[in-house]
This record gives structure tokens, sequence and C-alpha cells, in this order.
């Protein structure tokens, strides 16, 4: 497949850890002393929701595009992010795979391949609730709801986000040799094999250290002592931080049994594909 000039989309649903993995993969190019400051993530991992590339594309300012207006330049969007540079490149995604206003929310012409991370959405919903500020019964309605829309902010074009289902089913219903799938739980309890396996899909010749190196510039510990130090600009006007927690299982100090419930009647199928009614039932013994 010939991929100059095409897009390797990092995909996941909100709150799953693309930030992380973009942190990853700036760090493993960059290859620094230093780790790279999380405002500069973007110069390797473009997002294809950041609103000044549909307003010049429009000449309208992004709280007046609707939905269908976005949707009608998002390929558009796609083909220029890939169209300024020679080579492949990332760009973060997360829209769900599909169509609105029959345009498709990914354009395939200009499309590498895909990175795909998942999480559990018990954990999902905690962390989506805080950095929406929004409560939890709010987000686990929003998670369960098709077609699913987010507004335009200011630092984001409304994107279809679908459902928690629909999103994961949407990426990953499809194996194929440009997909790899990640789990945002491996990452943290395997990030060698893990991150290395990203590495290996990638067709990249990192030595071992280097690919430590950049697992240890990405860690927790590393990205929230920078936004503490100097902020992100990613982190919703509604959240205290954007590096908030970084763990898995933390649902069960957060979510009443009543809405672990609810979150596992809605995707039950989704999470038994993903092993997360293993987590589930683990934290019931």
């Amino acid at each position: 497949m010939d991929c100059m000039g095409k897009l390797i989309w990092l995909a996941s649903y909100p709150k799953s850890g693309n930030t992380w993995m973009r942190a990853f993969l700036t760090n493993l190019m960059t290859n620094a002393e230093r780790p790279v400051g999380i405002d500069d993530l973007g110069t390797l991992a473009i997002g294809d929701s950041e609103p000044g590339r549909y307003e010049t594309l429009s000449g309208k300012q992004a709280a007046d595009l609707t939905p269908d207006d976005v949707a009608a330049l998002r390929p558009r969007v796609h083909a220029q992010i890939a169209a300024e540079h020679p080579d492949t490149r990332f760009a973060k995604i997360h829209s769900a795979m599909m169509q609105l206003a029959g345009q498709p929310t990914v354009n395939m012409a200009v499309t590498a391949g895909a990175i795909y991370i998942a999480r559990n959405p018990l954990d999902v919903a905690v962390s989506f609730s805080h950095h929406l500020g929004a409560g939890i019964d709010d987000i686990i309605e929003l998670m369960g709801r098709d077609n699913a829309l987010t507004d335009s902010t200011g630092v984001a074009i409304s994107e279809l986000i679908g459902s928690w289902s629909q999103h994961v089913l949407s990426w990953t219903a499809h194996p194929s040799p440009g997909l790899h799938v990640v789990r945002y739980e491996d990452m943290l309890a395997k990030p060698q094999k893990t991150f290395g396996g990203v590495v290996k899909f990638l067709g990249l010749d990192a030595p071992r250290c280097r690919i430590e190196r950049a697992i240890h510039h990405a860690s927790f510990k590393v990205l929230r002592n920078q936004e503490d130090k100097s902020g992100f600009r990613e982190r919703s006007e509604k959240a205290e931080r954007f590096f908030r927690s970084g763990r898995a299982g933390g649902w069960r100090d957060a979510l009443s049994s009543a809405q672990v419930e609810a979150i596992t009647e809605r995707h039950r199928e989704q999470m038994a594909r993903f092993g997360y009614l293993d987590a589930l039932q683990e934290g019931a013994r």
C-alpha cells in the first residue's frame, strides 16, 4: 500500500487514552533527552477536529457551523492534513467511523491505517464526567445514545462519537492488516509489550531502550507534572485538570451499583469482546 501523504488515525472514544498514545509516539519519534511538552503533541499527531481548518474552508466561525456543515467539510479537512506532509502522518480522531449527512467521518482516500484505543466504559464514564463537568447519569445516557454528537467548543468542532458500543464496533468490527487495536488497561499493565506492539505495527526499527524512554517520557506522572506546571490547552473549561487519575478500575469507587448495571446492560456485547465483563466479575469476587 502506498502510504505517501496519507494518515494513520489514532482513534478512540473520548477519554480512552488517545493523548497518552500521542505522547508516546511523539516522544518515540523525537527521541530527545527530555519529554516533549504536552502542548507540542500536535506537531506530530494533529487533531481532525481543530476548529481553525473548518473556519478557514467555510469562512464561518465554528459556532455557526451546523453538524451537517462540519460533515461536508471533514473529508476536505482530512485531505488538507494529508497533503501538508509528503510522508505518513498521525492524526487524532474521536469520531466513530460512520456517515453523517451522507459524508464519511473518515476520508479513506487519504487513510493508510489506524491504531484504535479501547477503554473500559465504566472508567470512561467517570473520566468523561470530570472532563465535561457533567453528572455521571448524564454521561451514561450520552455514552448509550446512538449517533450522539458532541458540541463544538473553542478547541474542538462537533464530532459524531455515537454510543460507546457504536464507536468501538465502527472501528474494530472488521480486522485488517491496517488496523491495530490496543486496550488502555494493557497500556498500563503491560507497557513494554503493548507499546512495543504499536511500534511493530508501524514497521519502525526502534531499539528497546528507545521504546522504554518514550514510555517513560509519556508516563502519567510526567504528563500530569507538565500540566501542573504549565497547563494544557486541550483541558476542558469544565475540568479542573486533564490528567486526573490515569488508572484502571477507578469506577469501583465512583459508580453506584445501578450505574454499573446501566452501563453493563447497554454495552454488554462490546464489553465482552474486550474482556471488560471478566474484570467486572473479578471485582465482584
